[in-house]
Order: structure tokens, then sequence, then C-alpha cells
């Protein structure tokens, strides 16, 4: 996501590295180079051509900082007018207190329907919700077993009327049930098209007056670029939507999509989905995505994964073990699992600042894990809690076991007494000056 765009901002900023200050001439010569990155990247002419204005008039007008060198002073500018071209505050889904209505639009192919089934995941896990999703598709075959699959995988209900075949009734049916069964959620999930088109539009708006909807999210498919925006733009004309799902921004996208959207339908972006896994959904905030954009990582959203994932009393738990120096492979494995929880190694590694563009060539598989996962399911109980009584003879076996070589076990149970040795010294030193000194004893 975004590689290319970051790789050419950043190219363009070099320009200037190492000048005195900003002049009309440097200036002229990096954002041309900035515009032709964004016109790269599907943004259109015309938005491409006011955000450099913008930065200039900026750049060059009397609030320029003279403390700082150029580059840094065009970084900062680009960071401010990127979160202003993508909506400036994160704005919240419309929940109301007691009873919530959300219809979902968009065309065929475009995600809808797993983003019904993330959406109800994310407001039953991260707010409460009792979710009911809705099976308003009634012309693609395989869009109500869809729902149902989903629906099962996460253990929320699925309204479906299979001999009807009126949405309006459908949608006004799925309401009436919600209420009477205590869901305070309803999330309609609507027909889409390959294009747009009336009788699509007549359909979704009828279903819109009869449900009266709390909120409307048009969801979209990242990949398609500018196609994308102009399609919202005519679903906007006659729904008048809420807000916009980008899907599908983990793909070969260039992220035009992202970067124009909030400016030609003057609709926020709420979320965004980023792979194929239920819990693949993210809240869409417009500075950390600036901050992406520009390499600056997303150190944010890495805690908050992390938090999501991380049991506090298991937290307290695995912290006593450590002081105790009772780690084993047992909280190795739980640890290990809890990183996989957060989502893709990859995306990980690049929301820390810097390391977007170090990982960029380096394929990162979360499929590594489960040699690693092989190796300590092959261990018996005892070697589990017990590393030291795995000689070589046990080895050789968990080698076999595991259908790793003897190499792989042998260097696991390396990196295993390394990472317990660290662990031990910087909670034995209680802080970093601790742990280095604890490293300067083991040399001796």
């Amino acid at each position: 996501m975004f590689d290319n765009l970051s790789e050419r901002l950043e190219r363009s900023f070099k320009i200037i590295k190492g000048q005195g200050k900003i002049t009309d001439i440097n200036i002229a010569e990096a954002l041309k180079d900035v515009r032709r990155a964004l016109l790269d990247a599907d943004v259109s002419y015309k938005i491409a051509k006011n955000f450099t204005d913008n930065v200039k008039s900026k750049a060059i007008g009397e609030d320029v900082i003279k403390s700082v060198k150029p580059k840094q002073q065009i970084i900062k500018i680009v960071h401010d007018e990127l979160i202003e071209l993508m909506g400036k505050e994160h704005v919240e889904i419309n929940l109301q207190k007691h009873f919530t209505v959300i219809l979902i639009a968009g065309l065929q192919g475009s995600g809808k329907t797993t983003f019904s089934a993330k959406l109800a995941n994310h407001l039953k896990t991260k707010k409460g919700k009792k979710p009911l999703l809705v099976a308003g598709d009634v012309y693609r075959p395989a869009a109500i077993e869809q729902l149902k699959i989903l629906g099962e995988q996460i253990n929320i209900s699925i309204f479906t009327e299979p001999d009807n075949k009126e949405p309006v009734k459908i949608a006004k049916s799925a309401i009436d049930y919600a209420k009477k069964n205590a869901h305070d959620v309803v999330i309609i999930d609507t027909a889409g098209r390959l294009a747009v088109d009336a009788a699509m539009m007549k359909e979704i708006s009828e279903i819109k007056k009869a449900v009266k909807p709390d909120e409307i999210l048009f969801v979209v498919d990242s990949m398609t670029g500018q196609d994308a925006v102009n399609t919202a733009k005519e679903f906007n004309d006659q729904l008048d939507f809420d807000g916009v799902v980008l899907t599908k921004l983990d793909g070969d996208t260039r992220g035009g999509a992202a970067l124009t959207i909030r400016s030609v339908v003057n609709k926020p972006i709420k979320f965004v989905g980023m792979g194929e896994k239920i819990d693949a959904i993210d809240i869409f905030y417009p500075t950390r995505m600036a901050d992406r954009i520009l390499g600056m990582g997303d150190i944010v959203s890495l805690v908050e994964k992390a938090e999501e994932q991380i049991d506090q009393e298991e937290a307290r738990r695995l912290q006593k073990r450590i002081a105790k120096n009772q780690f084993d492979f047992n909280d190795f494995l739980k640890q290990m699992n809890s990183i996989k929880k957060m989502g893709n190694i990859k995306d990980l590694v690049s929301m820390i600042p810097g390391m977007g563009k170090m990982m960029k060539n380096i394929d990162i598989d979360n499929n590594a894990f489960k040699g690693i996962e092989a190796i300590i399911q092959s261990m018996t109980p005892d070697e589990r809690s017990q590393p030291e009584i795995i000689n070589g003879s046990r080895r050789k076996r968990i080698a076999d076991g595991s259908g790793t070589s003897l190499q792989e076990v042998n260097r696991l149970i390396k990196q295993f007494g390394d990472t317990k040795k660290m662990m031990k010294m910087v909670q034995g030193g209680g802080n970093l000056k601790g742990a280095v000194n604890n490293m300067k004893k083991i040399k001796k």
C-alpha cells in the first residue's frame, strides 16, 4: 500500500536536500516531481495541481520556519496537506444509543458482503453490540450463503428470507425481527451491480426510504483507482451516504482513491479493509495514513493492535515468570500466537518509523511461524517447561516429529535461550541501564 507513492515523494524531497533555503526555483522543481508522483498514484490532475499549489503557497509564504532545513519544512507542509486532503479528523460511525440501522452500498465485487461481516464483528467485539446481519442481495446466488458462513464464523445471527425476492420487504422484516430479538444494530447488505445503473439506484433508494438508516456506508474497491472516486460520486448524488469504506488496501493499489475520494464527495473515509481475515478492518485516521505515506510509520496503530491482543492478566503472569527465570516454550508459543493475531507481520513492521522502506523488498511470510510451532508442539510437556533437558537425542526426535531439520531445532533452542537471557537482563535491571550493566557482567 502506497509503496510507490512513498518512494516517489522521498525522491522529490531530495531535490531541495542540502539547500540553504526554499526558493521559487527549487520549490517549483520539487513540487513538479510531487505532482508527477500523485498523478502516478492515480490522483486526478486537478486535485494534484491544487495540492502542489497549496504546498507552494505555504512553503514560500511568511510562515516558513527559519530554524529547520528546507527539506524538513517541505515534508511538514506536504504532511499537513495530505491530512487536509484525506479529511483532517477521524469521523466515528453514527451509532445510536439503543438501536442503529446501517445500510451497506457499493458495486458488485467491491467487498460489501465481507465488509458487512467485518463490521458486525467489530461492533460486537469493540463496542459490545449485538448486531444482526441482513442478507439483502437477492440477485447474486452465493451472497446469502457467503453471509451465512461468515456469520457462523463470528457467531452473529443472519436474517434471510430465501423465498422473498423484494429487498425492501426483507429489510423492513429484518428490523422488526431485530427489535423483537434484542438486536441493537442491523447491518443490511444490499445488492451490487457490475456498473452503476438506474434500477440499482432506484432499489437502494427505496430501501433507504423504507428503513431510514442511521448510517449509510459506501464500500469501494481501492484497487479500481480513480474509477472508485467516480463511482463514489454517482452513489453519493443518489444516496447522500455518510461515509466511505476502502477495501483491498493491502493489494496492489496506487492509493489514488484513498487520497482523493474525500475531497470529491466531501464525505469521510471511516474504515479500510486490509485483508481477507474477519478482523482485518481498520478505523481510518487521516493523520496516521499521512504518516505512513511519508514513511513515518504508525506507532499508535501498532500499540493499539498490541493492546487488543495482549491480556493484561496474562502479561502480569508472564512478567512474574520472567522475574523468576521460569519463562519456557509454553510462554514462547503463547506470545507468538498473540503476535500472529495482530495481523500481517510485514504490515506490522511497516508501522515502525523507517522500517517500511527497509522491508519493501523483503518477503515476510506469516507461514514462517509454522515451522516454529511444529517444533514446539513436537516437544513433550516436560521439554516445553524445562528446555534445559533437551539433549542431542531429544533434539533428533523433535526434528523427526516436526518434519524439520536438526539444524532448525538447534537454531530455535539457541534463539530461545538468547531471548530468555535478554528478558531476564531487562527484568533484573529494572531499566535499560540495568540491562546494559547485566550484559557487561555476562561478557566478563
